[in-house]
């Protein structure tokens, strides 16, 4: 079994949240959605699982769900074939009911970056990297050494 990743994010409505991830590209695995989660589908080995709060709260009865309006709790980054896919996915969010560019674009000619925030202000970042020229700009690869 290839290895995979499941994104558990805690939303206010599960249905406009699916909505929304459908509108930006991902498909929802019916198998594993009903009315209080979603199972949406990023590829194969990717899927962001939309859980209402009360039944998020039961996986984490000890703490309380952030407020991703205020606070970040993470930040999603999604790779993409090119720049024009980052954009498209970028106006879609704006246009789903996220918003689109909360932060200034990224282009480090290699490398070219947006982001947005889901209705429940969850922060993605789509990316696109031209891995020949990143090579290419870094040889030797990174200038520091981890700690």
């Amino acid at each position: 079994m290839p290895r995979m990743i499941f994104v558990n994010l805690p939303v206010k409505d599960v249905a406009a949240s699916t909505a929304f991830y459908e509108a930006i590209g991902f498909t929802k695995d019916a198998r594993f959605s009903n009315e209080v989660a979603s199972a949406m589908m990023w590829s194969d080995t990717i899927t962001l699982m939309i859980l209402g709060h009360e039944f998020y709260a039961t996986f984490i009865p000890h703490k309380t769900i952030a407020d991703s309006t205020k606070v970040s709790e993470v930040l999603l980054c999604l790779s993409f074939d090119s720049r024009a896919d980052v954009d498209a996915i970028t106006e879609r969010a704006g246009a789903a009911g996220g918003k689109a560019d909360v932060r200034p674009l990224q282009d480090m000619g290699f490398m070219y970056g947006r982001s947005f925030e889901d209705p429940d202000g969850h922060l993605f970042e789509p990316m696109f990297m031209d891995m020949e020229a990143a090579m290419a700009a870094f040889p030797e690869g990174p200038a520091h050494e981890p700690a």
